[in-house]
Order: structure tokens, then C-alpha cells, then sequence
């Protein structure tokens, strides 16, 4: 339902309605993984002496927002017109319970790869990756957008399970925000990655199951 227009509502107004429900939910659910590094920010800010560092470090939380944001626009259609030919397409119901569990087993297992281990780390060692400036609002505004970048390269395959099992599901935003702040923030968080791609992937699998009724 989150993907369709409600009666009388315009294309436009649905894609709206949605973007605004998705940064709602993406804001609280990558806050903790993603304070550490604004609160760097500010202390950056501070010690390079720039004015109002907390002005700043607001400038580039709201542009990390606006990456999510864009990428709420970008998916809309795309699960919009999945939903219509859904609809139009009976046959196409008892498929799609299997390819959500296949689009869940491919989250889990990019877990497991080297390609996610190299996003993590650069995510976990903000400093190394990539130096804040502290020129003026623009600057800040960039800085966001690209942690907000280097945040969906990290955890975008996470960010799918949401997306295919429901954006609206409370416990599923709640399960993958807690992965992805454990695997940003705890000790050796390279490997608590792989072994929630394990669980991930065991859970694809058991959806795929139960959709052939196995």
C-alpha cells in the first residue's frame, strides 16, 4: 500500500506523501549510527574557530537528510510501477513473497564481501576516509551530503529489507537501525557485519521457503 496512490491523490502527491514518510523513518533510525560523526563535526568546527559550529553541524545533518531524501525520490517509481504490475498481474502475487526473500538473502550475503568490509571501515574511521571543511555553510552542507553518500554505499543493501518487506513495519526499521548502528559504533564491527549477513541470509532463505511452501 505504501507504494499506491490513495483515492483522489495525484502521482505527485504519492511520491510526496512517501518521501515524507521515508525521511521520517530514515532520520531516528540512522541517528545513533550516524551522531558520532556530526558530533565530530561540530568539534571541528569548534577548533578550527569558525562561527557557531552548532549552526554547522545542523547545516550538515540537514544535508545528510537530503541524500536520504533523493534517494526516496529515486525509489518511489520504481516500487510504484512494481506495485501496478503486481495488481495488474495476479500470477505475479505468489511470485513476488520469492523474490522478497531472494532481494533478502542478496542483502545478507553483500554483508559477507570484501566491497562492504572497505565501506564499513571507511565509515567507522571517518577521519581517514574524508576531512570535513569548515569554510562556511556550503562547505558544511557538502560535508553532509557526503557522509549521507558514504552511509547508503555502506548500508544501502540493508536499506533494501525495509524497502521490499515494508517501510511501515516498525520492528523490521527498528532490527536493521540497531544492525547498522552496532556494526558502525561496537568493537570489531567488521565482524558483527558477517554475522548479522548470516542471520540475514538465513531469514531470506526461510521467507523463500515458506513462500514454495516447504
Amino acid at each position: 500500500m505504501m507504494w499506491t496512490r490513495m483515492p483522489d491523490q495525484s502521482w505527485p502527491g504519492a511520491a510526496a506523501s512517501f518521501v515524507g514518510m521515508w525521511v521520517a523513518m530514515m532520520v531516528p533510525m540512522m541517528l545513533p549510527a550516524v551522531a558520532p560523526a556530526l558530533w565530530r563535526h561540530r568539534q571541528a568546527a569548534a577548533v578550527s574557530g569558525a562561527t557557531s559550529p552548532g549552526a554547522r553541524t545542523a547545516i550538515a545533518g540537514a544535508g545528510y537528510a537530503s541524500v536520504w531524501a533523493l534517494l526516496g525520490v529515486a525509489v518511489f517509481p520504481l516500487g510504484a510501477s512494481v506495485a501496478e504490475l503486481v495488481m495488474a498481474e495476479p500470477a505475479l502475487r505468489h511470485a513476488l513473497p520469492i523474490a522478497v526473500g531472494f532481494v533478502v538473502v542478496i542483502a545478507g550475503a553483500i554483508q559477507l564481501t570484501s566491497w562492504k568490509a572497505r565501506r564499513l571501515a571507511c565509515c567507522r574511521q571517518e577521519s581517514r576516509c574524508h576531512a570535513l571543511r569548515q569554510a562556511g555553510a556550503g562547505d558544511a552542507w557538502r560535508d553532509g551530503t557526503r557522509l549521507g553518500l558514504r552511509c547508503i554505499a555502506c548500508c544501502g543493501n540493508l536499506m533494501l529489507i525495509p524497502l521490499v518487506i515494508g517501510v511501515m513495519d516498525m520492528s523490521v526499521m527498528a532490527a536493521v537501525g540497531a544492525a547498522i548502528a552496532v556494526e558502525r559504533l561496537a568493537p570489531r564491527g567488521e565482524r558483527v557485519a558477517r554475522v548479522t549477513g548470516v542471520m540475514i541470509v538465513a531469514t531470506g532463505a526461510l521467507l523463500v521457503a515458506r513462500a514454495l511452501g516447504l
